[in-house]
């Protein structure tokens, strides 16, 4: 791997201006929630603030982010760019419309399919094939359109759903961002590699007032947005290493690796949609099953919580880049068991801690298909 000094310089200096404007936009921020009480809703069941809290500080993110693409995308001359800053427009206003007041779900779901639309078809930001997933590869093109659409709204949904507890949306999210950067870095290609470092620097200058306590929220604003810009991240990662379309990629199982660049919303929203089917209820309807809230029930302080879905993530990533030789499909379903096998670890201490009779085979019984 060889990044020039120049190189070098730039991905530095795009990830200090995100940083510093989004650092330096949120007290500005605060000092607007204060005046006009726009705080979010403390007497909701799933949250465990007692205190109102800003859920705005997805404007800093969207406003660093969006400044930094405009200054540093002619210097690349990338033109896709602006399909992105249209879309992120779009889920801003979703965004801040939901935070401030709240959207109906059919509203909300629509504009993200405006947007899935926008970046697939116009942007081209889709996946050609399925790399051996399921021992399938070419797809028609009609179905590669309508799959990459689906995975849009899902990760875009799926970061939502694990923003639950300060600092954990957007410490996956820098995570996130930082691996493809660098691996986009890698493979020099520099305008993935600047986007996915400006939206890192963002999310860090967020972060500095979200860690525990938190004073300020990213909301559905910002948490949208990070989904966003992964997913877009992981298809043109995905994309640029093709097996038999680049002559010679930088990395294989790409698909593999991307699934555990993402392990943690994908798994959490898998697993909390699969639970509610299974138990007859709506996939969409909330509660406090996700795995922080499991972890909390553990007994799990938040910085604990963060820390360890933080060291979780990236030994997932450093697994599927040491093991990429095995293939997508093997990979991923290597990458599965681990995560279901945690996954039911924790459901056995839990049910160990409610009922001390509670046995290995109850996961299944008992939490899993609910037979007893």
């Amino acid at each position: 791997m060889e990044i020039s000094f120049l190189t070098l310089m730039y991905y530095i200096a795009v990830i200090g201006l995100s940083f510093i404007l989004s650092v330096a936009g949120i007290p500005s921020i605060l000092e607007v929630a204060q005046k006009y009480k726009l705080y979010d809703d403390a007497e909701s069941y799933r949250k465990i603030h007692n205190l109102g809290i800003s859920r705005l500080g997805g404007v800093a993110i969207f406003c660093s982010f969006t400044i930094t693409i405009l200054l540093f995308a002619t210097t690349v001359n990338y033109q896709k760019a602006n399909f992105l800053i249209t879309s992120s427009i779009i889920l801003f206003g979703l965004g801040l419309q939901d935070d401030l007041s709240g959207l109906k779900p059919r509203v909300k779901f629509l504009l993200q399919m405006i947007v899935a639309i926008i970046l697939v078809v116009l942007g081209e930001f889709r996946l050609t094939s399925l790399y051996g997933v399921f021992f399938l590869w070419e797809v028609h093109p009609v179905v590669g359109v309508l799959f990459s659409i689906l995975l849009i709204i899902f990760i875009n949904n799926a970061f939502n759903l694990i923003d639950g507890i300060d600092g954990l949306a957007g410490t996956i999210g820098v995570i996130t961002t930082f691996c493809f950067g660098l691996f986009f870095a890698i493979g020099n290609d520099l305008p993935y590699a600047f986007i996915a470092f400006a939206m890192m620097g963002a999310i860090s200058g967020f972060l500095v007032y979200n860690y525990s306590p938190a004073k300020i929220f990213m909301g559905d604003t910002g948490a949208l947005l990070i989904g966003l810009v992964s997913i877009i991240l992981a298809i043109k990662f995905i994309e640029l290493n093709k097996i038999g379309q680049v002559s010679n990629p930088k990395f294989y199982s790409a698909p593999a690796i991307a699934v555990a660049v993402l392990i943690i919303p994908v798994f959490d929203s898998l697993r909390i949609f699969f639970i509610r089917i299974l138990h007859k209820q709506s996939p969409f309807q909330g509660d406090r099953n996700h795995l922080h809230h499991r972890l909390q029930q553990l007994g799990l302080s938040t910085p604990k919580i963060v820390f360890s879905f933080a060291t979780f993530n990236i030994s997932m990533i450093i697994i599927a880049l040491l093991l990429q030789s095995l293939g997508n499909f093997i990979l991923i379903s290597v990458i599965m068991c681990i995560c279901v096998l945690l996954n039911a670890f924790i459901t056995y201490k839990l049910g160990k801690l409610k009922n001390t009779q509670y046995k290995i085979l109850d996961v299944l019984l008992i939490d899993t298909f609910k037979s007893k």
